[in-house]
């Protein structure tokens, strides 16, 4: 068996050089949140941590791919046990065929349908994550919080966002609803790895960004609720002994504020 080693250095190197590319653009974006958009998410945090301390709920919303970022903050070891994740089954990866989730995004609606019957009240703080911030569904969603008097909070892209139209019948955008907006400072398209003579580029960022923005709100929230002699509602993992008597001790103090159980 002859093994030419040229070419499968030259593919390592190759595969370096995209990996390293998309490491590289992944902390540029991190280091732009964080030089752009601490006070934002700050506020934000601020806002969930106020909700909590006068046992206010913090509900999270996102279609599809997005939704990773909610389902990160939502019964996660290291997690606040009161983020509770607005779920559409029409949004889930086992709905076949899976192409109609686009569609069931751009419904009018649908988002009103999926706040009626979740437990978000006014007082209550709602998250939202989609990069365009386009669809009807979560401008309906952000534009009906806002008429009930829920603080509205979206992690968007600007420079996505900001060439879009609307999907929605109302001709407004997610943002134009937001009380907080926080920018993932994400490009056109989410992906950003165009490999050899692709046209479409590969490597999407949000979920990276996203979760790292979704976390740093966990930390802040924390550190706001300690300032404010509140012990924080975080989860150990179920997998350390002792985990799952720790989380229900958690649970049964905040049944009022946690809507998944």
């Amino acid at each position: 068996m002859i093994i030419n080693f040229s070419i499968r250095r030259e593919w390592r190197l190759s595969m370096n050089k995209y990996a390293k590319q998309y490491k590289e653009v992944l902390q540029k974006m991190m280091d732009e949140v964080m030089e752009t958009q601490m006070e934002n998410i700050d506020r934000a945090a601020s806002l969930m941590a106020d909700a909590i301390e006068k046992r206010n709920g913090v509900f999270g919303f996102a279609p599809m791919h997005a939704g990773m970022v909610i389902e990160e903050l939502v019964y996660r070891a290291g997690g606040l046990a009161v983020f509770n994740h607005i779920v559409s089954p029409a949004l889930q990866y086992d709905h076949v065929p899976i192409y109609r989730t686009t569609e069931f995004e751009r419904l009018p609606g649908h988002a009103t349908i999926l706040l009626k019957n979740s437990k978000i009240k006014p007082g209550d703080v709602l998250l939202l994550h989609a990069c365009a911030g386009r669809s009807a569904i979560v401008v309906e969603m952000a534009m009906k919080a806002k008429e009930m008097g829920v603080h509205v909070v979206g992690i968007y892209s600007s420079k996505y966002a900001g060439k879009m139209t609307s999907l929605d019948p109302s001709g407004t955008m997610m943002q134009d609803h937001c009380e907080i907006l926080i920018d993932n400072c994400g490009v056109m398209g989410d992906a950003c790895i165009h490999v050899g003579n692709m046209v479409q580029a590969v490597a999407p960022t949000s979920t990276v960004i996203g979760t790292y923005i979704a976390n740093t709100l966990v930390i802040l929230i924390c550190d706001k609720l300690l300032a404010k002699g509140i012990e924080p509602p975080v989860y150990r993992s179920a997998n350390l002994d002792g985990g799952l008597e720790y989380n229900a001790k958690i649970m049964e103090e905040y049944k009022d504020l946690i809507h998944y159980i």
